[in-house]
């Protein structure tokens, strides 16, 4: 194993190199050269940009589970995905492109999968089955990860062209009728707001599980 460099050091690099440029920006080589190595020393502890992905992935999920591990426990199950999905959130939020980077990837600490042990206690004890709870989470953070996705984009997006998202320019652009479509466009809104009233309808959808 190459000396003088570790994969906490890598990752650490890795995420610092996102915020900087980015998904589209974030390759081995600029990883190398950022850590002022070459390539090949990064392959000791990350085959290819998948793993190192993954790695990423899985340290902002340990620092989603430190963060959880501070919120007292909810009143049931509904508390304890809100808890979860704010959290995740924030932690997305932290990073350039950050939700971008958790998609497709794989957990590679288990103490982080076994943090939600605790949770499945709780929700089977007051009648949910194992797969219904495993799915509850997989939905939240699927949720998660597109809002996300969708709110850097256009922040990112916006940031180049401020009137890319301009309601006026769309009406216009809609032309004569589609008033209703024109009124709910006018009313749309960004941020804290449509993030709880989306994961409300989540949650919402989840409590019409039958063991629910």
């Amino acid at each position: 194993m190459t000396k003088g460099i570790t994969r906490e050091q890598i990752v650490t690099a890795a995420l610092e190199l996102l915020d900087d440029k980015g998904m589209d920006g974030l390759t081995v080589r600029a990883l190398a050269s950022r850590l002022d190595v070459r390539a090949p020393a990064l392959y000791w502890h990350v085959r290819n940009k998948q793993e190192l992905l993954d790695e990423m992935a899985t340290e902002v999920m340990r620092r989603v589970t430190g963060a959880l591990a501070a919120v007292p426990p909810g009143d049931g199950w509904r508390d304890d995905l809100a808890a979860y999905a704010r959290v995740l959130r924030s932690e997305y939020l932290l990073h350039r492109d950050g939700a971008r980077i958790f998609s497709g990837t794989r957990i590679t600490d288990p103490d982080v999968v076994r943090t939600k042990e605790p949770l499945f206690e709780r929700w089977t004890a007051s009648g949910w089955k194992p797969a219904d709870a495993d799915d509850a989470v997989d939905v939240v953070t699927a949720f998660v990860v597109g809002f996300v996705i969708e709110e850097q984009e256009r922040r990112q997006a916006a940031e180049t062209d401020p009137t890319r998202y301009s309601a006026t320019r769309r009406d216009a652009w809609l032309g004569e009728g589609a008033s209703l479509v024109k009124e709910a466009g006018h009313l749309h809104d960004d941020g804290d707001q449509r993030f709880e009233r989306h994961l409300g309808i989540v949650l919402n959808g989840l409590a019409t599980l039958p063991d629910a």
